[in-house]
């Protein structure tokens, strides 16, 4: 029969050691995590980026990821849109009395593989359970540390004439989630979340040859590209022109969205970067995104512009323009 989580398991006596010591130090061990105090004491001389956030997907488990590799690839993600190489993660659990060991183990797994597969340690942590019907099975908190390799302005270094690009394709993790929680995915459908480690495609556009090109980056998770682009423009003097041709969006993400009712320029993305650059260095920046895997697609999708300051808009196959506004009410709960 197979263990389950009891209230014991957050209590912070034995059961919580032998949660650490039977699961999570066999998976996660390093030096730093090995002293488990209340905090690590991490040592580097360089300017630090820190970032947290909090991962409730439901399903937890969802085609082409699981909420343990969500947690990692989107600390990692954040750090690395800021500029910097990750280094080193908390990790923190929320669990539901009654959660399957087995499935915990499963996703301890996975944050471990995706956590060495981004050259990045969990070095602290908490475990609290919470009684059964009081939680949704699992919660994980993240939270990332890293040294900053490249100084981007952000948007006040955002220019009209500007290049917006994308580094693959829009809308699948959404999509994905969306299409298992409503049971309407087939074993055989090639839809999957797009959920990966944004680092070595960060790093590629950071290259000290480029960088300076770079005015910012960012992964359009909940609310997708049209939302992050509207926290872009949003009180700027500028406006961002999409060319809704020039979007990548897969087949099967297409045909999700119908289904679902849902625009997948509002679907989120867990494994896709937009960048802001100057025009001149565009070309440049796709070829170095095309160059790792994950970037194949990657494309040139907007231009910023003086039109409407404030606004981002959607310039239409038949030649007219609307306006993409941010996402409003919560079309895709719980989607990270």
């Amino acid at each position: 029969m197979d263990e389950r989580i009891t209230l014991d398991y957050g209590s912070g006596g034995l059961k919580t050691s032998e949660l650490i010591e039977s699961l999570l130090l066999p998976a996660l061990d390093n030096p730093a995590l090995a002293q488990l105090g209340d905090g690590a004491v991490l040592q580097g001389a360089d300017t630090l980026v820190f970032s947290t956030d909090s991962f409730v997907v439901s399903p937890w488990r969802f085609p082409g990821g699981d909420i343990g590799k969500l947690s990692v690839c989107g600390t990692v993600n954040d750090l690395c849109m800021a500029g910097g190489t990750p280094k080193y993660l908390s990790l923190s659990f929320i669990l539901e009395e009654g959660f399957l060991i087995s499935d915990l183990k499963e996703i301890i797994m996975s944050i471990a593989e995706e956590a060495a597969g981004s050259g990045v340690s969990i070095v602290t942590g908490d475990t609290k359970v919470v009684e059964s019907g009081k939680g949704d099975g699992i919660y994980i908190n993240t939270a990332g540390i890293g040294f900053r390799r490249a100084a981007l302005p952000g948007r006040s270094g955002i220019r009209p004439g500007d290049a917006v690009l994308i580094s693959g394709t829009a809308g699948r993790h959404g999509a994905a989630v969306m299409m298992e929680r409503a049971g309407l995915l087939r074993e055989d459908s090639p839809l999957r979340s797009d959920c990966q480690s944004l680092l070595r495609t960060a790093s590629a556009v950071l290259d000290p040859a480029i960088s300076e090109a770079v005015r910012i980056l960012r992964d359009p998770t909940r609310g997708g590209i049209a939302t992050t682009l509207n926290e872009f423009t949003e009180g700027m003097p500028f406006s961002i022109e999409l060319e809704q041709t020039a979007v990548p969006i897969d087949p099967e993400v297409e045909a999700a969205c119908d289904i679902l009712g849902l625009d997948p320029l509002y679907c989120a993305c867990e494994g896709r970067m937009l960048a802001v650059c100057a025009p001149e260095a565009a070309d440049r920046l796709i070829s170095a995104m095309h160059s790792v895997p994950g970037g194949e697609h990657a494309a040139r999708i907007g231009t910023v512009t003086e039109d409407l300051p404030g606004r981002v808009l959607l310039r239409t196959p038949i030649g007219g323009t609307r306006i993409l506004s941010k996402l409003s009410g919560m079309q895709l709960p719980r989607i990270c």
